[in-house]
């Protein structure tokens, strides 16, 4: 296993831009909770506004009724005397809730290149997040190579050999068109060869409901897999967490498919609906390795349940 390492700096300045981005627009993550009980008095006409609010959000009905009900328990065994106690015991829900997808990516040695077979729907920021992946792996001291599995776009190609010169990573690609999985395998055997770390593996953008394209998923990962029976070794799904709970949809299919090990949540500066992420952690308790809130490299950070849990009650004005 490979030594990871940190920069406190850098994650301090990411989770103050996560609670001014993800607090904004007129949602729960705003709303003041002194609102909803503005004599300061906790009861079951205030629970069923923020169970409205939380299903507004995008926190999907299944896990507000989850959420609902405990604090319901709170109330009635006189725990929710204020409303600080509201927001304490609204965060504890949250956190019980996100804490078991808090899994952050461990690259391990294999006897090849450690492969990540990252897919998604147009859109999501799939090809972004592998630039981004590949700044953050070679900061951590990791040698990585980027497969252009995506040869339906050529833009797709381009943007990818871009994040490669700009990173100073190599890119294995071929004439648009080309089979996806025969890309792949080059870029394994060129990883292997050279002996590098990491291969980061791009696929085109699909929807979930398209059966051929996720047929052809499934041919990518059976081809890597004769050559590395353990391989690939991460399949990421990149969502966009302002589908909201279409998001949810995709996930499930995409999981069934392929069998996911892991979930990245770009864009939640684009959106105050963060709620999805309760929805798709209760649902699928698939590993979240990922958050993003903007377009530069910084701004993906490895997921942590209590920090967003702060930056989603925390108060629209809060600088903190």
């Amino acid at each position: 296993m490979f030594a990871k390492k940190e920069k406190p700096a850098k994650r301090e300045g990411f989770i103050k831009r996560l609670r001014a981005r993800i607090n904004r627009g007129d949602s729960w993550l705003t709303y003041d909770l002194a609102n909803l009980a503005p004599g300061g008095k906790i009861d079951e006409d205030v629970l069923d506004e923020l169970e409205s609010l939380l299903v507004m959000a995008d926190v999907g009905v299944d896990t507000t009724e989850r959420i609902i009900a405990d604090l319901q328990k709170r109330l009635a065994r006189n725990e929710l005397k204020d409303v600080e106690a509201l927001r304490n015991g609204l965060g504890s829900s949250l956190r019980e809730i996100l804490a078991p997808v808090e899994q952050p990516l461990t690259i391990r040695r294999t006897g090849g290149p450690f492969v990540i077979l990252m897919v998604g729907v147009n859109g999501a920021g799939k090809t972004t997040t592998i630039g981004k992946m590949a700044r953050r792996f070679k900061d951590d001291g990791y040698s990585v190579m980027l497969a252009a599995g995506d040869t339906f776009r050529a833009a797709a190609v381009e943007q990818l050999q871009a994040w490669g010169e700009r990173n100073d990573v190599p890119v294995i690609s071929q004439q648009a068109g080309a089979d996806p999985a025969a890309v792949i395998f080059d870029a394994w055997e060129a990883a292997r060869a050279r002996g590098t770390d990491i291969l980061l593996a791009d696929t085109a953008g699909r929807l979930q409901s398209q059966a051929g394209l996720m047929d052809e998923l499934a041919k990518v990962k059976r081809v890597i897999a004769r050559r590395d029976e353990t391989a690939p070794h991460e399949v990421m799904l990149v969502l966009d967490a302002s589908q909201g709970q279409n998001a949810l949809v995709q996930a499930e299919k995409f999981h069934a498919a392929l069998g996911l090990t892991g979930i990245t949540v770009t864009k939640l500066d684009g959106s105050a609906k963060g709620g999805i992420l309760l929805a798709i952690a209760d649902k699928l308790r698939i590993p979240v390795r990922f958050i993003g809130i903007g377009e530069a490299a910084e701004d993906m950070q490895p997921f942590s349940a209590d920090e967003f849990v702060d930056a989603l009650l925390a108060s629209g004005n809060s600088s903190s």
